[in-house]
């Protein structure tokens, strides 16, 4: 079986939709899958770590930064692919073909893509899958994912894909890597107290979210707390957050980590983006307080706070280092509050998922 994902990461996209297609190319290669990926060369772009991890990658030439305003076409995401929506999907078209084999399977991630970009690649591949978040746009596909937890989730793409699309919808598709699987099995009971507190805004955190999180842990002034703080390799303020670590006894700083679950599982607390990383945090029962980074971030964030699966902060442009002090003072003061979040949150998330998507894909 042949399988191409067309994905991007970018200071602007950030790094989540690549990591979660690695996470299910990683899962289909295992059932045989012979898997390619087609990226675009953006400014923080993961192309380097996509072939270590073992993957081909096809990168299509970016323009500059600075063209991107002008590219026309639907919905605010149209920037993300870095040229007309027509070109991008030539462009694509004509890499698979040149790969001399038809795949079996283009699996999609990408918010500036739709139905008309979708139906120009059907001669490339005999089915076509789409993860989408967003449920703003038509989609021309035979498979659709969404695995986020959103209060109307059964009823989001109602009338935007075709009547024979197969939906996996929810947080029991959610796309975790095996580490969660395997942390999930061993998992320490939490008391709702607080010792460590683990810090990480995404792969790139463009608002820089993260020397926030700190500035709030200075004003806390709880030496007893100890932190972890993860950073991605495409964060433009690497340098700057790990200076601020290296002052500070009880933080420990790192950068692109394999070892995601388990810091997560070794916190009693997570500060974090309302991105595609909240259903790691759900998965290992960490409670969270989360900030809403990017526009497409706020009614998920919005969401998991009304089903009291984490505490929603607000905006990004919104949350300063004093409003996040004072929620922190706030959970600190109530174990209960986190206890009620660590339960919440293992109950909806399937550590099965992965597997039950590369499944439907492969059969």
């Amino acid at each position: 079986m042949k399988i191409a994902f067309r994905v991007d990461a970018s200071l602007q996209i950030g790094s989540g939709h690549v990591m979660r297609c690695l996470t299910l190319a990683e899962e289909l290669k295992t059932k045989g899958a012979e898997v390619v990926f087609v990226c675009r060369a953006h400014l923080g772009n993961l192309c380097i770590l996509i072939k270590e991890k073992g993957y081909r990658v096809i990168c299509l030439p970016s323009l500059g930064e600075g063209q991107l305003a002008s590219i026309q076409g639907a919905g605010m995401y149209v920037g993300w692919l870095g040229v007309p929506w027509r070109t991008d999907a030539e462009q694509t078209l004509a890499s698979l073909i040149d790969s001399d084999c038809r795949y079996d399977w283009l699996i999609v991630d990408h918010y500036a893509i739709d139905y008309r970009w979708e139906g120009l690649l059907r001669p490339s591949a005999d089915k076509i899958m789409v993860i989408d978040d967003l449920a703003d746009r038509r989609h021309d596909c035979d498979l659709l994912l969404d695995q986020n937890s959103y209060a109307d989730f059964e009823q989001r793409y109602l009338g935007l894909v075709p009547e024979f699309c197969q939906k996996l919808l929810g947080p029991s598709y959610a796309l975790l890597r095996s580490e969660f699987n395997e942390v999930r099995e061993n998992l320490r009971e939490r008391d709702g107290s607080v010792k460590k507190i683990m810090i990480f805004f995404g792969g790139t955190d463009p608002t820089d979210e993260t020397s926030k999180a700190l500035d709030a842990l200075a004003l806390l002034k709880r030496p007893d707390i100890s932190v972890d703080v993860v950073v991605g390799q495409g964060n433009p303020h690497i340098t700057e957050i790990k200076e601020i670590c290296n002052r500070i006894p009880q933080v420990r700083f790192f950068c692109q980590v394999d070892n995601m679950a388990e810091l997560l599982a070794n916190a009693d607390l997570s500060l974090g983006a309302g991105g595609a990383t909240s259903l790691e945090r759900l998965s290992v029962g960490v409670p969270s307080l989360i900030v809403a980074v990017a526009h497409n971030q706020e009614a998920l964030s919005r969401d998991l706070g009304e089903m009291g699966l984490a505490i929603y902060m607000g905006r990004s442009s919104e949350v300063d280092s004093e409003l996040i002090r004072n929620h922190l003072e706030r959970v600190l003061a109530d174990p209960g509050i986190l206890l009620g979040l660590q339960k919440s949150g293992m109950k909806i998330v399937n550590e099965v998922g992965t597997k039950s998507v590369a499944d439907v894909v492969v059969n």
